[in-house]
This record gives C-alpha cells, sequence and structure tokens, in this order.
C-alpha cells in the first residue's frame, strides 16, 4: 500500500509541475524564463521529501526530454536542455532534494511552524540551489563570466522569494487540513 501511495504522489506531483507550465511563461533577454514551475519544486520537496520530491522532478524531466510539451510556453524535447535555462531545469530535482532535507530537519509542530519552515527550506532549496545550477547553467551554455550571470540571476530572486511565501501557505493550509501529514517525510 505505502508503495502505490508514493507511485500515486509522485505521479501527481510530477502532473502539478505539468499544470504549472499552463501559465503563461515571461521571456527575458537572457534566454531563461520567468515561470511558475519553481514553485512545483518548492511545494514538492516541502510536501514529500526529498526522496519523493527529487522522484516527482526526475519523472517530470524524463517527459520533457522525450517531448512532451510541459514546460511553460509549451517547450519540451532535449532541445530545452541546450538553452540558457537547462541549469535551472536540471536543478530542479536538486532544489527539491535539499528543500526537502531542509523541511525534515525543521520543526513541523504547528501550522505557523510548518510555514515557517517551509518558507526557509523552499528559499535555501528551491531559490538557492536552483539558482547556483542556473548560474552554472548561464556559464557553461550562455557563454557568461561567473559575475555576469550571478547578475543576470537576480533578476529572478524577487519572484522566488514570493514562491517561497506561497510555498509556505500551501503547506501552512495542507497542514490545517491534514493534520497527519509528514512535511518532508512522505515515503521515509
Amino acid at each position: 500500500m505505502q508503495r502505490n501511495h508514493s507511485i500515486a504522489l509522485v505521479a501527481l506531483f510530477a502532473a502539478l509541475m505539468a499544470v504549472l507550465g499552463l501559465i503563461p511563461k515571461i521571456d527575458l533577454p537572457l534566454g531563461v524564463p520567468i515561470t511558475l514551475q519553481t514553485l512545483g519544486v518548492m511545494v514538492a520537496g516541502c510536501l514529500l521529501g526529498p526522496r519523493l520530491g527529487v522522484r516527482a522532478l526526475v519523472l517530470f524531466l524524463v517527459a520533457v526530454a522525450i517531448g512532451l510539451p510541459l514546460l511553460s510556453g509549451g517547450r519540451g524535447g532535449l532541445g530545452v536542455f541546450m538553452t540558457p535555462s537547462a541549469g535551472y531545469l536540471l536543478g530542479w530535482p536538486l532544489g527539491a532534494l535539499v528543500t526537502g532535507l531542509v523541511m525534515q530537519a525543521l520543526p513541523t509542530g504547528s501550522p505557523r511552524r510548518i510555514a515557517l519552515s517551509a518558507f526557509a527550506a523552499s528559499a535555501l532549496g528551491g531559490l538557492l540551489v536552483v539558482h547556483a545550477c542556473g548560474v552554472v547553467g548561464l556559464m557553461q551554455i550562455a557563454g557568461m563570466g561567473l559575475t555576469q550571470a550571478l547578475v543576470a540571476t537576480t533578476v529572478f530572486v524577487p519572484g522566488d522569494l514570493v514562491k517561497c511565501g506561497l510555498a509556505a501557505a500551501v503547506c501552512h493550509t495542507v497542514a490545517r487540513g491534514l493534520p497527519d501529514w509528514k512535511f518532508g517525510r512522505q515515503g521515509a
């Protein structure tokens, strides 16, 4: 039963990533769009934990790689992994992993604590880790220097902080509605 439950959660969160891809992207000159999908990375790590969060994001990226147009703007196929945004995309599973690990380590005794922990976990995993991977991608694929790539990624930080707040709000709501939910510990 637990295995089926875990498979269902992984599939559900991969589907959530696809739904978040339906929100139109905002194209930026550096070749990396603003999307809502990093919110899915944060929520997957917070709600599913590191193991299942990574699995959900890997499943999603495999679906994208085989050509399903699941990224914001209807993008898909191997070609998306050769664009300046590739570092961010490949950083999503790592972001979910770190978010889940941090969520496991932080207190989850009340809905308020869960929300605060989710914000911190999302900021570390869904923002810091994903942006670090994005900087590497910008340097490798777009040919930017380190300073230029760091400056370029800062344009995403304000919006991603808002996404951290949204992830915290989602976790707060789940904590109130499903008090037995094991934040960061699903499938553990």
